[in-house]
């Protein structure tokens, strides 16, 4: 799975494991991203998103279809 997220654009970044001893090697930090089906009712159909975690809680708050423009917006096609 891609570690995206479609409305927020949240990605990996980037930074060091710090060991006891204090030495770094790279690492990777991912966001929390989730496969999420919602019904979308202008279309008739259900949609599956990749989602971060406060993506799910921001369509929660502003509903799935302003969530699903603002995604297109982006140029992510669903």
């Amino acid at each position: 799975m891609s570690a995206h997220c479609m409305l927020t654009g949240a990605a990996p970044g980037s930074g060091n494991r710090i060991s006891h001893s204090h030495r770094r090697t790279p690492r990777r930090f991912d966001p929390t991203v989730r496969r999420k089906r919602h019904w979308l009712a202008s279309e008739g159909r259900h949609v599956r998103l990749r989602l971060s975690a406060r993506a799910i809680r921001t369509v929660d708050a502003i509903g799935v279809e302003a969530a699903v423009a603002r995604i297109r917006a982006r140029g992510v096609r669903i």
